[in-house]
């Protein structure tokens, strides 16, 4: 006879259904192991476990079909019948007009003069259109110049000269004294028409205003459209506005127009701060709403390396505001393939019907004449389906969040009180989280969703088989009690961190606790019958097919980023990670219904099949990362500059000179799918930072040097840019404080970036940018972006530094200059190396020149 302390196995409770006594006695032996607590005898009915294909398949089917809705939901992109108010076919006749001229990058004359005289031209018959109406409209033409630092890319300095803003007012013909502020760029990056990014943006809002302009009824408050002409160039526009422009001082609040993909639902993924006036009044007003909190935060925490204009609104003018952006398909953000033909008209359509809206209701509603009496805090905010938002305020959802994490507590308390209970339970914990990596979504879901999976399964079987030695449905119950501890504690943690996404972990105890309970019959009855699992799977249907929206969301913001976001970042470990995570997520209250099944070796068999299969195919090079598939590209990103250089020495002659076709990647692979076509670029000409020069030697366009840390620098013929950049010194004097003072004056394109680098021992004290005081050095260097529209005097500025003067001099002053656009910006070799890329590639090129100076 064994011992009770002996590790024993069980057979399969099926077929012993027909003997009762029998059946009596196998409840009491399974339940009685390993601190199970006993389960009282029913001689009427046995407790049963439910078949390993019958659980596979629920669980399947539950999943595709609440992947499915949340497909449907996104495809629903015009949700009933337009109200007539916006005109969607007149805004994409817009829409082509700007991106017909092409790419628009600042200074040059597609968007300093074509794009400016149309949308004048636009907003001219818009103003005769209305002229007999209640309101009026005013267009004022804005050339700004300032600077300003700001903390991104590890933060650096921008100056502006006289870029373009078109500011319209649209007011009562009596006046306004508050005004709200719609805002979009019509500028572009080079070599991109820019449709997305942000031109339908602007033909949205042209025909906003004309829909506004042309109402019966006067406005209570007024609007300014702001069609800005620098936003790409760093949010240099809206800075220029918001500070200097005479009407912004009436600004009370705004609404950004973004994109950070093509075309699909623009999302509100930024509100506030602190104004949860404006989110009830986009939830009172969308005709489709389309907003996630959770979108704020992730972006808000840094981790997505983009911004936009709502930041310099937010810290420059101190005004809350709403942020929307088009997410969809970011392969192509950025690219030449960002055109018109690929955004839906029917996403313009529900862009300007939302957009509309809110507007309206924003001019005629109370608040906005004094916002800052309704600013209380943030905001809880959500939509289900993209049907209805739920919002409420964030203290209210820390009373429904704590209240749930106590209902949870006193719930586990109780199971907890059973002596018997308290040893497994813990047990469970610290083992119930046990698990484990390319372009493609579901090559990542099959591939790394069934290795984390089958390891789960895998440790879970085990673990009934091995440690339990018994399949006891207690066992079932005491995991989902476990899965429910592990959400509480995440509901805990990030409500106590004032987190508004709080709300995910709250519908992830809440419905699954209030479902465990209605269900506590069936189950005491019947165990884990097909009946109780199909309940149960309906009662965790809203929570999870909100958190699979948000799963795709995640995946498709963070796959497209993953293609430009640097040399250094892994792709399959970042993609592996989330995929493991959401794995992880999504099978937590489904736990335990490995300890609730008869067997789980064919779920493992097929788990396994799936991941070796995807692996062989993977390794075999059938799922290559990029394509130039007409209907779907996924481009790779390589920026090319045919680039001179030339250094300086103390003595101001130049000591070397080179020129080559400088390359960069922009993401991990390198050039490791280049190579094989174009033999010259190989590691034979991968460079190294110069640490002794600024940003190593090279003219970066932004400061991301710490990213994309792998480049290439082939030999070419020297360039001659027909404007080249004349750089000299104006002034040298020492103050009466103990600093030297050097003054300059730079003539040269409408892109340039400066570099200080002082040497070891001195310090930057002072500089004419900003507010005086140097930010943001990157390494012991310092960063300037600067641009300029047209007609932009030559560039004067000044810098103080500290420390005597060594043998190698104080500091190493380096510019350099970019051609966007324009005669200067392709030569022949360019010309001749952008043939020989591969279709799946988008090669970004231009022209540059770096010189460097010591002092």
């Amino acid at each position: 006879m064994e011992k009770d302390t002996t590790i024993r196995r069980i057979k399969s409770l099926h077929g012993r259904q027909n003997n009762v006594s029998e059946n009596k006695n196998d409840s009491q032996d399974q339940c009685g192991i390993n601190g199970c607590s006993e389960v009282k005898k029913k001689p009427e009915v046995s407790l049963y476990l439910l078949h390993e294909g019958v659980g596979v398949a629920l669980v399947t089917v539950f999943i595709l079909v609440l992947w499915g809705v949340v497909h449907l939901s996104l495809q629903q992109l015009v949700i009933g019948k337009s109200t007539g108010e916006f005109n969607a076919i007149r805004a994409r006749k817009h829409l082509e007009r700007i991106t017909s001229v092409g790419p628009r990058p600042t200074g040059s004359p597609e968007n300093e003069i074509l794009t400016v005289n149309f949308l004048l031209e636009q907003i001219e018959h818009i103003k005769a259109d209305s002229a007999s109406g209640p309101n009026s409209v005013t267009v004022d033409v804005q050339r700004p110049t300032g600077s300003f630092s700001i903390d991104f890319l590890g933060g650096f300095t921008s100056y502006y000269d006289r870029v373009s803003n078109i500011a319209v007012r649209l007011e009562p013909k009596a006046g306004a004294q508050h005004l709200m502020l719609a805002n979009c760029h019509f500028d572009s990056v080079a070599n991109s028409p820019g449709a997305s990014d942000d031109a339908v943006s602007c033909a949205v809002m042209l025909e906003v205003l004309h829909s506004l302009a042309n109402l019966s009824t006067p406005l209570r408050h007024g609007v300014v459209f702001l069609f800005n002409g620098a936003e790409e160039n760093v949010l240099q526009a809206s800075h220029g506005f918001i500070t200097q422009h005479p009407w912004a001082k009436q600004v009370r609040a705004f609404i950004n127009l973004e994109a950070a993909g093509v075309g699909g639902k623009e999302v509100v993924f930024q509100t506030g701060p602190e104004n949860p006036w404006l989110v009830q009044a986009y939830v009172h007003a969308a005709k489709h709403p389309f907003a996630s909190v959770v979108g704020q935060e992730v972006f808000q925490s840094g981790v997505i390396p983009s911004d936009t204009d709502f930041r310099i609104y937010r810290d420059f003018g101190n005004i809350p505001g709403i942020d929307l952006a088009f997410i969809e398909n970011g392969f192509l953000y950025h690219t030449k393939y960002d055109t018109s033909d690929r955004i839906l008209t029917d996403s313009i359509q529900r862009a300007g019907d939302n957009i509309l809206a809110v507007l309206k209701h924003l001019v005629m509603s109370e608040e906005l004449a004094d916002s800052s009496e309704y600013r209380h805090g943030n905001m809880v905010f959500f939509d289900l389906l993209g049907m209805v938002v739920v919002a409420y305020p964030a203290r209210v959802g820390t009373i429904i969040n704590y209240m749930t994490a106590m209902a949870t507590f006193l719930y586990l308390f109780k199971k907890c009180s059973h002596p018997s209970n308290v040893g497994n339970f813990f047990f469970s914990v610290f083992f119930s989280p046990l698990s484990s990596r390319y372009n493609d979504f579901y090559t990542c879901i099959f591939m790394y969703g069934s290795a984390a999976t089958g390891t789960m399964v895998l440790i879970h079987t085990l673990a009934k088989n091995l440690y339990y030695g018994v399949s006891c449905v207690c066992l079932g119950e005491l995991y989902f009690d476990v899965s429910l501890l592990l959400w509480c504690g995440a509901l805990v943690y990030l409500t106590a961190n004032d987190l508004c996404s709080a709300y995910v972990p709250m519908l992830m105890v809440a419905f699954p606790l209030t479902t465990k309970l209605l269900l506590v019959r069936e189950f005491k009855l019947r165990g884990a019958s097909v009946k109780y699992s199909v309940l149960y799977q309906l009662g965790l249907a809203l929570p999870y097919v909100h958190f699979m929206f948000l799963i795709w969301v995640v995946f498709e913001i963070f796959t497209p980023i993953l293609g430009r976001s640097g040399t250094e970042i892994p792709p399959d470990v970042v993609l592996a990670t989330l995929v493991t995570l959401a794995t992880l997520f999504l099978s937590s209250f489904f736990l335990h219904f490995i300890y609730l099944a008869r067997s789980t070796k064919w779920l493992l068999a097929g788990l396994g099949t799936v991941f070796t299969v995807f692996l062989v195919l993977v390794l075999c090079g059938m799922f290559f990362p990029y394509t130039a598939d007409p209907s779907g590209p996924r481009p790779k990103r390589v920026f090319l500059q045919h680039t001179t250089r030339t250094f300086h020495g103390l003595d101001g002659q130049v000591k070397s000179r080179d020129s080559g076709l400088w390359i960069n990647s922009f993401d991990y692979t390198g050039m490791q799918h280049i190579t094989p076509i174009i033999p010259e670029i190989n590691d034979t000409i991968r460079t190294s930072c110069q640490e002794d020069r600024p940003f190593c030697g090279y003219p970066w366009f932004l400061p991301v040097k710490f990213l994309v840390k792998k480049n290439w620098y082939l030999p070419a013929p020297e360039v001659f840019p027909r404007s080249p950049i004349e750089f000299q010194v104006l002034s040298k004097e020492q103050t009466k404080w103990g600093t030297v003072k050097i003054t300059f004056e730079v003539k040269g394109p409408s892109h340039m970036s400066l570099y200080l680098r002082p040497h070891q021992g001195a310090s930057l004290s002072s500089w004419s940018f900003g507010d005086g005081v140097p930010q943001y050095h990157l390494a012991g260097e310092y960063f300037i972006f600067y641009s300029h529209g047209l007609d932009a005097p030559a560039w004067n500025f000044w810098f103080e530094i500290q420390d005597p003067s060594g043998p190698e001099g104080i500091i190493s002053v380096a510019i350099s200059s970019h051609y966007f656009f324009g005669e200067d910006q392709r030569t022949v070799q360019l010309e001749d190396m952008l043939k020989r890329f591969p279709k799946w590639a988008f090669p970004s090129s231009w022209v540059s020149t770096y010189h460097m100076y010591r002092y």
